[in-house]
């Protein structure tokens, strides 16, 4: 059966630079172990066509039955071209701040945009805010594992990858009851027109009383 759009699959994946055959990522255990990198390894869930994972991915694997595939794209279906305007001088007093020290090649959250820190002289520090991986061609590696049928497991799914984390919920018939802390109801109740084109029911915001921990810290530039 051909896979359509806002269909849920499970897939293994790695993907490489063309040219030097790097990984840069995947999900499958040898290819992180013997590129030192570290991210799940668990099977990846997504729906087709919702951006979720890279349009270019998602494209080809429109109509397409369950299967192995090898994807190769141009710069352009992937992360695009390099930007010199994404090359920028950030003062070294930002770092400071934040009680963080620059190194040349080491990788900062800057108000939730990842770069790469390309030199560091004196008050001045030159950040590159491009994709590590924009203006290469790329090749993904595929290995969709199954079509997701079970309602319940789509909106689990769907709740890890927005939210990065569990949420407990009921689901009524068309109505999706989401418990939340406090803190996170106003940024949960932003994606209910999302739940309801992707799955059809309204959702319903029930708050329980705990606090949420801060798993990471980011520099926050000036405004």
């Amino acid at each position: 059966m051909a896979l359509n759009k806002k269909d849920f699959i499970e897939i293994e994946f790695t993907a490489r630079v063309r040219d030097t055959q790097e990984v840069f990522d995947s999900n499958i255990k040898k290819d992180l172990e013997n590129s030192n990198l570290e991210t799940d390894t668990k099977p990846f869930i997504f729906a087709l066509g919702e951006n979720m994972f890279l349009k270019g991915v998602e494209d080809f694997l429109l109509g397409k039955e369950i299967g192995k595939y090898k994807i190769d794209l141009e710069p352009e279906q992937a992360f695009g071209k390099r930007d010199s305007r994404l090359v920028q001088i950030v003062p070294m007093k930002v770092f400071r701040q934040q009680n963080v020290r620059p190194i040349q090649g080491a990788m900062f959250n800057f108000d939730g945009r990842i770069a790469k820190i390309l030199s560091v002289s004196g008050g001045r520090v030159i950040v590159d805010f491009n994709n590590p991986v924009s203006g290469k061609a790329v090749t993904y590696e595929v290995n969709v594992l199954r079509k997701i049928e079970d309602l319940n497991e789509k909106i689990k799914s769907f709740i890890q990858f927005i939210f990065r984390r569990d949420l407990k919920f009921e689901l009524k018939e068309k109505e999706l009851i989401l418990e939340v802390e406090k803190e996170m109801r106003q940024f949960v109740e932003l994606f209910a027109e999302k739940f309801k084109d992707i799955f059809g029911v309204t959702m319903t915001v029930k708050e329980v009383g705990k606090e949420i921990n801060e798993i990471s810290k980011e520099v926050n530039l000036p405004q």
